[in-house]
């Protein structure tokens, strides 16, 4: 049984999704499984995955489900009840981890608790530059890197601090409050399933968000990894995003917060 079990999310973006497995071949923590929350995709992603169950170290499981419009909650469900570690690290198909990105979610886990980590957005032009040889060298997580590539000075540089000392500073200093990142979160499986997993009448969202705070009602707390832990974003539009949607799901957001739901009807049954 891996220690710990990845979720990654993804739907038709194979050219994403190979940079993304490129950077989970790379990792310094290897007692692990990945299982690919496939929303649907067409045969091109099936392709790319087969290709690296054939080279890849550990398991690589493809849960999928038919393409029927925005359901990520649903394959999410479905990857959590076929995962077999007793940790599960949450992330997409377009966010590349740095070569320590499970370790230091393994190191700070913490029973009662769930990490919260961040990500660093990257334009188009540094997204499509980055090669697999960069990912593999980890040369894309240089500061000098992204800015000789196009990517604009910002904040987000914080992230990617290689000195994890001053890394927990800014976690310790940080504003931001801690949310349940569905791009960079991880939890405990029993925590995740007690809550029911993901209320699958919410498309994209805040649907991670709604997550975290049926843990927080449970009795959850978290911790907060953002700049210890980041993950490249790869750029991209959003087509399925829609404003009937976002205000569907702020209402479920603010009912679990004001009523302190704890569980789902609409999650893992």
């Amino acid at each position: 049984m891996p220690k710990v079990s990845v979720i990654i999310s993804t739907y038709n973006k194979p050219h994403f999704l190979e940079k993304v497995l490129t950077g989970y071949s790379n990792q310094t923590f290897q007692d692990f499984e990945i299982l690919i929350a496939d929303d649907g995709s067409n045969s091109d992603t099936k392709q790319l995955i087969e290709k690296f169950k054939k080279n890849f170290s550990q398991k690589i499981t493809h849960v999928w489900q038919e393409d029927n419009g925005f359901r990520k909650c649903k394959i999410l469900n479905k990857a959590i009840l076929r995962s077999k570690a007793k940790y599960i690290i949450f992330t997409d198909g377009d966010c590349i981890p740095k070569s320590n990105f499970l370790e230091v979610h393994v190191n700070l886990s913490k029973k009662g608790y769930y990490l919260s980590g961040g990500h660093f957005p990257i334009n188009e032009k540094v997204s499509e530059k980055i090669t697999l040889n960069d990912i593999i060298s980890q040369k894309c997580f240089s500061k000098l890197f992204l800015l000789m590539s196009g990517q604009q000075l910002n904040k987000n540089f914080f992230k990617i601090i290689y000195s994890n000392q001053v890394a927990s500073l800014l976690d310790f200093l940080t504003p931001t409050k801690t949310t349940f990142n569905g791009n960079n979160s991880s939890a405990w499986r029993d925590d995740v399933i007690s809550v029911k997993g993901f209320d699958e009448r919410m498309e994209y969202g805040g649907l991670d968000c709604e997550l975290g705070y049926r843990l927080k009602n449970y009795g959850v707390k978290s911790i907060q990894i953002r700049n210890r832990s980041t993950v490249l974003h790869l750029y991209h539009t959003r087509p399925y995003k829609n404003k009937d949607a976002v205000a569907i799901n702020r209402k479920i957001r603010k009912k679990t917060l004001t009523k302190r739901i704890i569980t789902t009807e609409f999650g893992i049954k």
